[in-house]
């Protein structure tokens, strides 16, 4: 009974790492959005979105008949219950990837030239969802804690995004609703992060059992 356990989760672990694939995919192609300005990009990018959400119901699933069918001990309820908070997260991930792409398409190609800093925290979103998945595969609590750390990093190319825009707007008024595409696009990246930080967060409680916010909360 335990071997079969065993195999389901290592079977859980793989479809996890291939959805966190797909979101990895995902945001790299609406970055690339930003440099390539192609409509067909955007059509990929739903398409990825979509079979996000089918990885979803289908982990989600997993996740039901390994509680219902087996007899998991503390531990293996934290692993499940992390992964079931983590494919949430990762589904918002690819939606607000789509959000990305669909206003990219508004833009003309016009952001290639402005959008700079915005492709470099769309990298380094990218290395925060590759690792905090990495990190609920491994149980590895060193590598979580890079990724909770890598957020200040997002935040302040946000911050100085948000601030380049602004002076945008102050020299060229008529930039303003440009302007205001570039600082979404931004925020969505940074709403990324923050998934990959709680995914982070989720594989820190899947290992110690503590998780922050339910710290807070008490």
């Amino acid at each position: 009974m335990r071997e079969r356990f065993e195999q389901q989760l290592q079977l859980l672990n793989q479809a996890l790492t291939k959805m966190g694939s797909l979101c990895e995919q995902i945001i790299t192609l609406a970055a690339q959005a930003l440099t390539d300005w192609d409509e067909n990009l955007a059509k990929k990018v739903a398409e990825v979105d979509s079979e996000i959400d089918k990885m979803e119901r289908s982990i989600e699933g997993t996740c039901l008949r390994l509680l219902l069918q087996q007899q998991p001990v503390a531990t293996d309820l934290r692993v499940i219950s992390a992964a079931l908070k983590m494919i949430t997260d990762m589904e918002r991930i690819g939606d607000q990837a789509e959000d990305i792409a669909e206003i990219i398409t508004f833009l003309k190609g016009r952001a290639a030239a402005e959008s700079v800093q915005i492709r470099e925290m769309a990298r380094e979103t990218i290395t925060m969802v590759t690792g905090s998945v990495d990190a609920y595969v491994r149980q590895d609590l060193e590598l979580a804690q890079a990724v909770l750390n890598h957020d200040d990093i997002v935040d302040a190319y946000f911050d100085r995004v948000k601030k380049n825009l602004i002076d945008m707007i102050a020299k060229n008024p008529e930039d303003g609703e440009f302007a205001l595409d570039l600082l979404m696009i931004a925020k969505y990246f940074e709403r990324i992060g923050d998934h990959a930080t709680n995914i982070a967060e989720w594989v820190v409680f899947s290992v110690t059992g503590v998780h922050k916010d339910l710290e807070d909360s008490e």
